[in-house]
C-alpha cells in the first residue's frame, strides 16, 4: 500500500516525527538531567526554556525525557493489542465451528467488561511501572480489534482466491498469512494508528490518577506532579500546559495519518471530495452564464 499523498498525511507524519526525534535525542536536546533541581516553579526563561516544576526540576528536560516512556508504552501496547486482535481474529473466522464459537464468546465478554474501571483496578493492585501499564492496556484493550478482524476475515473467506487455496489443499496457516491477512493491510494500518491514540492517552489517565511510577518521568506523570502542586490554581500553566500539548499534538498528528490512510483504503471516502469539486465547478461555471432579459 502506497502512502497517501494528502496534506493532512505529511503534516501528521511531519508532527510525529518531530516528536519522536525529539524523544530520541533527548540526551542532547535536554538543557538538565530529568531530575536535576533547580529554582521551583520558574517562569519560562532562558535558563528554562519552559519553567520548572514544583520540584524543581526542568519541564523541557523532563518533556523530552517523558516522550521516550510514552513513546515506548504507546507503540508496544499498540503493537500488542493489534497482533492480539488479528491472532484471535482471523484463527476464530477461518477455523470456525467450537473454536469460532469458544473465542466469540471470550471477545463478548471483554467487549462487555467496562475498560475505565477494569483499568484502574488492574493498576491499582499490580506493582507500579511501564511493564504493568502496558500489561493492562494490552489486556483491556485487544477484544475489539479481535471482534474487527474477525468481521473483515469472515467477507475474505469466501472470495474466490481462498477457495482455490483450498482446493490446492494449502496449510491452514499459510492461507491465514499470506493469503487473508495482506488484504488485510490497511484494515490494519488503520487499527494500529488508532491503537497508538488509545495507549498514550490511557497510559497518561492512569498515570495522572496516580497510579503509574512516580520515580519515572512521563507525561502522564507530569500532569500528576502538577496536579498535586495545585498548579492549574497558582497559575504555573507551564507544568501542566506542556505535557498536554505533547499528547494532544501525538494524537492530532495519528489522527491526520489515520484519517489519510482510511481515505485512500475506502473509495468511497476519495469519492467524496472529487464530488464536492465537480459540483463546485458546475456551480461556478453556472454563474459565468448571464441570464438575458428581454425587454420586448
Amino acid at each position: 500500500m502506497r502512502p497517501p499523498r494528502s496534506f493532512s498525511f505529511w503534516l501528521g507524519v511531519g508532527v510525529l516525527a518531530v516528536l519522536v526525534l525529539a524523544a530520541v535525542f533527548a540526551p542532547v536536546l535536554a538543557p538538565y538531567g530529568p531530575s536535576e533541581a533547580g529554582p521551583l516553579n520558574a517562569p519560562p526563561s532562558f535558563q528554562h526554556p519552559l519553567g520548572t516544576t514544583g520540584q524543581g526540576f526542568d519541564v523541557l528536560s523532563q518533556f523530552v525525557y517523558g516522550a521516550r516512556t510514552s513513546f515506548l508504552v504507546s507503540f508496544s501496547v499498540a503493537g500488542l493489542t493489534t497482533l492480539l486482535g488479528i491472532v484471535v481474529g482471523l484463527v476464530s473466522a477461518y477455523a470456525g465451528g467450537w473454536v469460532d464459537d469458544v473465542l466469540s464468546l471470550l471477545t463478548n465478554v471483554f467487549l462487555a467488561i467496562p475498560g475505565v474501571p477494569l483499568m484502574v483496578v488492574l493498576a491499582a493492585f499490580l506493582p507500579p511501572g511501564e511493564l504493568t501499564i502496558i500489561l493492562v492496556l494490552t489486556f483491556t484493550g485487544w477484544s475489539f480489534g479481535a471482534r474487527l478482524f474477525r468481521s473483515q476475515a469472515l467477507s475474505l473467506r469466501e472470495r474466490e482466491f481462498i477457495a482455490a487455496s483450498r482446493l490446492a489443499r494449502e496449510a491452514r496457516w499459510r492461507i491465514i498469512v499470506v493469503e487473508l491477512l495482506p488484504n488485510m493491510l490497511s484494515i490494519t494500518v488503520a487499527y494500529l494508528i488508532n491503537q497508538v491514540i488509545y495507549a498514550i492517552t490511557a497510559e497518561a489517565g492512569l498515570e495522572f490518577l496516580g497510579l503509574g511510577h512516580s520515580s519515572k518521568v512521563t507525561w502522564g506523570t507530569m500532569l500528576n506532579w502538577a496536579q498535586n502542586d495545585s498548579a492549574l490554581l497558582q497559575g504555573y500553566w507551564w507544568t501542566f500546559v506542556v505535557p498536554g500539548l505533547g499528547i494532544a499534538l501525538t494524537a492530532s498528528a495519528l489522527a491526520l495519518i489515520n484519517h489519510s490512510v482510511d481515505e485512500k483504503a475506502d473509495p468511497r471516502l476519495r469519492a467524496a471530495p472529487m464530488l464536492r469539486r465537480a459540483f463546485g465547478l458546475r456551480t461556478r461555471s453556472a454563474s459565468l452564464i448571464t441570464p438575458v432579459v428581454s425587454h420586448d
